[in-house]
């Protein structure tokens, strides 16, 4: 083990694994003990009880070498390392992760036919994060321990929280074991904390569909719908549909259970002050279920809530919200299918070049087309009249159209943009980067280049009459992704040249 007091911490010597069960359980192993020491440890400190010296706990890593070129299913587009050498990650929160990983494992152990080894990184484990529950530690220091606090623990560190993993420029070291995964174990932590400051959910909640949107309507909605969905049911259609979703949780943690499926009641408490981005969770058994989560306006928070959320690693995204039609043949409630996008919202550009292309991923095009189809009972030709395929244009300037805007809508009439908003292409972008599939329908709700401006009558209108509706299409298209297979879903066009063998 690495230096610090290790009076009663077990050491940990690395060993080789090739089931995936005893590999997690390892990894918990480890990863269990040096956080409960760093706790107990703390504890005393705060309370005065215990000079704890200088402490020094680390996370568990896993590690696959191989010497050779396996090959491998071409089909798929994680699970395999590209070629010879040594591949290393730091694990945190095995509780929370624990299927992701395993699943990991398994593939490494079938697709290279070698062990897996687990040991004790140099990687510490800042004092924070060895709470789960996002304690805030400096909350129960006096002032004198506040200024020690760093004397004798790790803090969180963000030389070591950075994306250069996912964003390509990360450079190993000369004799350094490549990544394995696209995050470390710090920079999982470091989201997972943040998830709950932003939306008052804990990560624990978030499903692997996610549903964002730039509008409060849709979220009203939305927990109508999933409070609906917990009712109990008497027709056995209705109750088996509804049977399907385990719980519906809000703001605060306030869970509600599915009544044809237990007798409990509600528990915790509704947030007493909405967060910055709230989170709904239609919870299903393993973590199937779907997220939906309001990210208000703007590229800056389209980018900072999937900058965390991507750690979860779900299996999609897709953001519903309104836009400024910019053809004078669309009409409002209209939709538009982004398979393109024009990224004018620069919040980016230091971590994902503009001259990188956005693909439209066929899985999720298909998946919303067909829910359309399905939701409006329009097909072939016929869908044509409420829905358009083609660029979306997101832009970081609200009042655009307050400004001389002959050159941008020059610009975005040579790109063929068919509409404007302000968090698509970002959380498109944002897909891209992390290797989560993603997808935009957008609902047209003004034109403002030929006159329709938002106003509140033309709007309260709008919302009533497309609101339920998109949403519907919204929840289906995710349905129908989650059956299809994992392997199919996670796109090839999303995996560099050398990339990292985790999801």
């Amino acid at each position: 083990m690495s230096d610090g007091l290790n009076t009663g911490t077990p050491t940990f010597r690395p060993e080789q694994f090739t089931d995936p069960d005893a590999a997690l359980a390892r990894v918990r192993e480890i990863y269990d003990t040096h956080c409960a020491d760093l706790r107990a440890r703390f504890q005393a400190f705060a309370r005065g009880t215990a000079d704890p010296g200088r402490i020094h706990r680390t996370y568990p890593y896993v590690e696959i070498v191989t010497d050779r070129s396996t090959r491998v299913d071409t089909r798929l587009s994680y699970g395999f390392v590209p070629g010879p050498g040594v591949y290393r990650t730091t694990i945190t929160r095995p509780d929370l992760f624990a299927a992701y990983y395993r699943h990991q494992f398994d593939q490494l152990l079938k697709n290279h036919g070698v062990p897996l080894t687990v040991g004790v990184s140099r990687q510490p484990i800042p004092i924070h994060f060895a709470f789960a529950d996002g304690l805030h530690v400096e909350g129960d220091l006096d002032p004198e321990r506040l200024k020690r606090l760093r004397d004798h623990f790790d803090v969180p560190d963000l030389a070591h929280m950075d994306d250069a993993i996912v964003n390509g420029t990360h450079e190993v070291p000369p004799g350094e074991p490549q990544p394995l995964a696209l995050f470390t174990a710090p920079r999982v932590d470091y989201s997972l904390h943040r998830l709950r400051h932003y939306t008052a959910t804990p990560p624990e909640r978030f499903q692997n569909f996610v549903l964002f949107t730039n509008y409060q309507f849709y979220i009203d909605q939305f927990v109508r719908l999933g409070h609906e969905m917990m009712a109990k049911a008497d027709h056995p259609a209705t109750r088996a549909y509804r049977s399907q979703y385990t719980a519906f949780v809000e703001p605060g943690d306030h869970v509600t259970f599915n009544a044809n499926l237990t007798s409990d009641g509600p528990r915790g408490t509704r947030a007493a002050r909405l967060p910055q981005m709230p989170a709904y969770h239609l919870m299903r058994e393993g973590h199937s279920g779907i997220t939906m989560v309001n990210i208000g306006v703007g590229p800056s928070n389209a980018k900072t809530i999937t900058d965390h959320i991507a750690v979860l690693r779900p299996h999609a995204w897709i953001m519903l919200g309104h836009c400024a039609g910019l053809r004078n043949s669309q009409r409002l409630g209209d939709y538009v299918l982004a398979h393109a996008y024009v990224r004018d919202d620069h919040v980016l550009d230091a971590d994902l070049p503009t001259w990188v292309p956005i693909p439209a991923l066929a899985e999720i095009q298909q998946a919303l087309e067909q829910a359309v189809s399905r939701t409006t009972g329009l097909s072939g030709y016929d869908l044509k009249s409420i829905m358009r395929t083609g660029t979306v244009a997101t832009i970081d300037n609200r009042n655009w159209e307050l400004r001389d805007h002959s050159e941008p809508v020059q610009r975005f009439s040579q790109s063929r943009a068919v509409a404007l908003d302000m968090e698509s292409a970002t959380i498109a972008a944002n897909g891209f980067r992390f290797r989560v599939p993603y997808g935009t329908l957008l609902c047209v709700s003004d034109k403002p280049l030929h006159g329709e401006i938002k106003l509140p009558g033309m709007a309260d209108r709008f919302y009533r009459e497309r609101v339920d509706q998109h949403l519907q299409i919204g929840i289906l298209t995710m349905e129908l992704l989650r059956a299809q297979e994992q392997g199919q879903l996670h796109s090839r066009k999303l995996r560099s040249f050398h990339e990292a063998a985790f999801l």
